[in-house]
């Protein structure tokens, strides 16, 4: 499946098939991310349920540490 993740087009695999399954395939599924689908902000407590479809755009911001 081809999606569109932060303005590229992407390939992923047959097993991501939601966005759960794509965090844990950019290993992000421990980290504070807010995932944006086809333009609406994606409720966390719904990552299972939320089917991700060839060419979907994916938005993810995830934090990340410094100083």
């Amino acid at each position: 499946m081809t999606i569109q993740l932060n303005g590229r087009t992407v390939e992923l695999p047959e097993d991501v098939k939601n966005v759960d399954t794509l965090l844990k395939h950019y290993n992000l599924e421990n980290r504070i991310v807010i995932v944006e689908l086809n333009n609406e902000i994606a409720d966390k407590s719904k990552y299972t349920e939320l089917p991700i479809a060839d060419g979907d755009k994916v938005e993810m911001i995830h934090f990340v540490g410094g100083g």
